[in-house]
């Protein structure tokens, strides 16, 4: 799949507030800082799409982005640490519940984790959460461009198994870098397969 196309399509804080016209959401959201925007940008050839910044917690509205005039791709708050307050953070969290739970054209929840370090205790409950509830994810790993490609394909690995003991299965995955490029293809190629799935 290429992206043409990639439009702004409005924030919102809950489902009523989602653009009117629907169609297939893919979901991205992480740990703070984890790159998610660098990504986004990345995978929709702007640099200026979804904002960057080094505070972590930037993001806290639900983002649409039209793709293509016919998908949505989906920038969601980050969970975990935030220099917010605590009645902002449970507003967010909230917020995100909500979406994931509750909005029928979510296609594909994308959980982004830092392929540094080994699953963060908050990633894996938020997984373990969402696996439960049974919405349908695949883990994006971030950051490969920080690590040799020897290194990389054995943190990857063993984060894989973590969640994989967490939940019961081996969910679908991909290692991307937003500095590198790595991985775009892939993950495109992915959405495109899911968008074909009835």
């Amino acid at each position: 799949m290429l992206i043409s196309k990639a439009t702004f399509a409005g924030s919102s804080t809950r489902l009523s507030e989602k653009p009117a016209r629907k169609g297939p959401e893919f979901a991205f959201i992480g740990r703070s800082n984890v790159g998610k925007s660098s990504l986004i940008n990345m995978l929709c050839g702007q640099k200026d799409l979804a904002h960057t910044s080094a505070t972590p917690g930037k993001t806290q509205l639900i983002n649409h982005f039209l793709i293509n005039d016919s998908w949505y791709l989906v920038d969601l708050p980050g969970y975990g640490f935030a220099k917010i307050g605590q009645k902002r953070q449970e507003a967010l969290k909230t917020m995100i519940q909500d979406f994931i739970g509750h909005s029928p054209e979510l296609r594909r929840l994308m959980v982004l984790i830092d392929c540094r370090h080994d699953l963060q205790d908050i990633d894996a409950s938020f997984i373990t959460a969402a696996h439960k509830a049974e919405v349908p994810m695949a883990i994006i790993f971030t950051k490969g461009d920080k690590l040799s490609s020897a290194a990389r394909k054995l943190q990857t690995a063993k984060i894989v198994g973590q969640i994989r003991d967490a939940i019961g299965i081996e969910p679908e995955h991909f290692t991307t870098s937003a500095t590198s490029r790595f991985g775009k293809e892939e993950i495109l190629n992915y959405i495109e397969t899911c968008l074909k799935i009835q």
